[in-house]
């Protein structure tokens, strides 16, 4: 098969001077290099760089896409936390207030929630914008894949006996001085 020189010279597109001269060029450029360097492209540097920019754009797309996965999972964890577990305030007469952001909150809840709220056995937890009330062991479960979606959740005292107090029914009197 001829070379497109010969080809060229046989369609009279280019001349036999010419010719020689690119020829001469090539191998002076062949000699100037030194022994087993091999003859740098540009055009093959600058593909390769563009390959490894998008190898590493695409490695930064999939992190990101890998977190908001991730972000998604959390959130459907806590919304089944949430759901399977919130306790019913349908009959709820008291309002409860609590601070959420920069802002104070109302919920309605039940006497013994109130109590419960305020000794640290329940919690209340923001799911999109509705609040909800669950238990403390929950709540510590929505905090390990979450904080900011437990909105309300005092720490227990030590002195806190619990449903299992015995002297729970005993009042302590007003006028008695230690």
């Amino acid at each position: 098969m001829a070379s497109l020189q010969d080809q060229l010279l046989k369609a009279g597109l280019a001349d036999e001077k010419k010719a020689r001269s690119v020829r001469n060029e090539k191998r002076k450029q062949r000699k100037q290099q030194p022994k087993g360097s091999v003859q740098v492209n540009e055009a093959e540097i600058r593909a390769r760089k563009a390959r490894e920019e998008k190898a590493e754009r695409d490695r930064q797309l999939n992190l990101e896409r890998q977190k908001e996965a991730e972000k998604k999972a959390i959130q459907a964890q806590i919304r089944q936390l949430v759901e399977t577990n919130r306790l019913d305030r349908s009959k709820a007469e008291t309002s409860y207030q609590f601070v959420d952001g920069k802002k104070i909150k109302k919920i309605l809840v039940d006497d013994t929630m109130v109590d419960q709220l305020s000794r640290g056995r329940l919690a209340v937890v923001r799911l999109g914008e509705d609040y909800n009330v669950v238990p403390e062991k929950v709540a510590r479960k929505i905090m390990e894949r979450d904080e900011s979606a437990v909105v309300v959740l005092h720490d227990r005292k030590q002195d806190d006996q619990g449903d299992d107090d015995p002297y729970a029914g005993y009042e302590i009197p007003d006028d008695l001085m230690w």
